[in-house]
């Protein structure tokens, strides 16, 4: 007889998982003889690719700022408001059919939820603190307005699925040199020391159109000091002009 291949159990996120996975200091504490690039950052958990079937409740981390959870079995978004503080936050490559329970993510700034099975999507469950955001691989892109009904609800969006945002309100309210956000989300890139399930050149063309952004700015900026410039001196020569000669 053939014999059945055996599938492994779906595994739920747990605060055991996370400690054995990512913070081993909290489980035995460090030998003396580890290196302390082998440990990774108190701010990064990383449980991509572990078979993770469920989001279960987890104790408050606020000290987290990066998760990565692409490449599981997740279905159902939930139980993350643990992560109060969390800025990167990788859901690609899961069984998800909805965006929702992000709200509490109020400072959460790069969400990658690509390669999922999101047919439908309410912009109204995004957080608006989201500068990037990619939903690739899922049918909710194909909606009727979805660009525009997700550019409408995030208004500091700098890029949605590899795509940049034009005029953005970040782009809007800065007026040369580079912003604070991009500068935050600089870190956020750099941060990662792993594998990302967009590619390095997701990255790669982000960071090339904040370039981009800061040099267009500063030209723009410099090209407007010029004009006024011509212009004040153009007032100048009419006021000569009009005003009567000078008494000998």
């Amino acid at each position: 007889p053939t014999a059945r291949k055996q599938t492994s159990p779906g595994v739920t996120l747990t605060d055991s998982l996370i400690a054995t996975r990512n913070l081993p200091h909290l489980v035995e504490p460090p030998r003396p003889e580890s290196r302390p690039t082998e440990l990774l950052s108190p701010s990064t958990i990383r449980l991509d690719r572990e078979n993770i079937c469920t989001i279960g409740r987890l104790r408050s981390l606020r000290e987290i700022h990066s998760l990565y959870l692409q490449q599981n079995q997740i279905e159902k978004i939930e139980n993350l408001g643990c992560f109060p503080n969390l800025r990167f936050l990788s859901l690609a490559g899961n069984r998800i059919r909805r965006v929702e329970n992000l709200q509490p993510l109020r400072h959460l700034r790069v969400l990658d939820l690509s390669h999922n099975q999101i047919q439908m999507l309410d912009p109204e469950e995004l957080p608006r603190s989201l500068r990037l955001l990619d939903l690739t691989g899922n049918e909710c892109t194909h909606q009727h307005g979805y660009r525009e009904l997700v550019v409408g609800a995030l208004p500091h969006l700098l890029q949605l699925d590899a795509q940049p945002i034009r005029g953005s309100v970040c782009e809007e309210e800065e007026e040369g040199g580079s912003s604070s956000s991009e500068d935050e989300v600089d870190k956020l890139l750099s941060a990662p020391s792993g594998p990302f399930t967009a590619g390095k050149d997701f990255f790669a063309h982000l960071q090339e159109e904040l370039a981009g952004r800061s040099q267009r700015r500063r030209r723009e900026s410099l090209k407007e000091h010029q004009t006024r410039l011509e212009e004040l001196e153009k007032l100048r020569e009419r006021r000569d002009l009009l005003l009567p000669p000078a008494p000998l």
